[in-house]
């Protein structure tokens, strides 16, 4: 590959170089939510604000962690994660909403992901299609644990990813209604939990690089429910989430250290 840096060493797009980050990195989406995760971290500093990649690094029980914003969807996620690992990032923890699918998500719980519907196109870019988008087993046991320990509602198991958000909420206005609606019905039946964006991707470039990476997601609302006259509230306070993040961030140094 090219060297667009011209042997300084900083990468391309979240311009961090080695040493800039720690093993372990929060992945939230949004660019605003960096600020209010490195708060939880000792000694906090941003270290870089490129695009929609922004990074901060600081401290937790004595260990450097990192984190990294990945903006919307798989292509601009597997950008963040692969220039990171580049950097010495070996742990990752993606925070960020998800909508509720099955019937006993409801807004405001917290959903931690095993696996990930790769119904997007960046993971395919990685690897066949048949190839199982998994989280890391540690990293999950470190999140359930986590919302646990906190007391928040949480739901482990599948989740799915896909590349348009309207193509989820307005799937008949689509002219490839049909599948899509036909494939919802499939997550449904088959008792996937909820839909976001980006841990398919995630799970896949983690794979192929050999580090560990788990999801974890605030429940924004259930259409589902919406659609059956269901009590629906619609949250948008992602603080449970990002300390969920944080308590894992924790449990998985305890766990490394013994």
């Amino acid at each position: 590959m090219s060297d667009y840096m011209h042997g300084t060493g900083i990468q391309y797009h979240l311009h961090i170089k080695k040493g800039d980050v720690g093993k372990y990195v929060i992945l939230p989406g949004d660019p605003k939510r960096c600020e209010k995760i490195a708060k939880y971290f000792d000694e906090p500093k941003l270290i870089a604000d490129s695009r929609e990649y922004i990074t901060y690094t600081g401290y937790l029980d004595g260990e450097k962690v990192s984190v990294t914003s990945t903006g919307i969807g798989g292509p601009s996620a597997s950008i963040a994660m692969e220039e990171l690992y580049k950097c010495g990032a070996d742990t990752f923890i993606r925070v960020g909403t998800c909508g509720g699918i099955d019937l006993n998500v409801v807004g405001g719980d917290v959903v931690v992901a095993t696996g990930a519907i790769r119904f997007e196109g960046t993971s395919r870019e990685y690897a066949p299609i048949e190839f199982p988008a998994v989280a890391n087993f540690d990293v999950v046991q470190a999140l359930k644990e986590a919302a646990k320990t906190l007391g928040f509602k949480n739901h482990t198991g599948i989740v799915q990813c896909k590349d348009s958000f309207y193509g989820q909420h307005s799937p008949d206005l689509m002219p490839v209604s049909y599948e899509l609606n036909n494939k919802w019905e499939a997550w449904k039946r088959l008792g996937v939990l909820a839909s976001e964006m980006e841990s398919a991707a995630l799970f896949t470039v983690a794979s192929y690089l050999g580090v560990r990476c788990g999801s974890e997601f605030f429940v924004v609302g259930n259409q589902e429910r919406e659609k059956l006259g269901m009590d629906n509230p619609i949250l948008h306070d992602t603080e449970s989430a990002i300390r969920v993040a944080i308590e894992g961030v924790r449990n998985l140094i305890k766990m490394d250290k013994n």
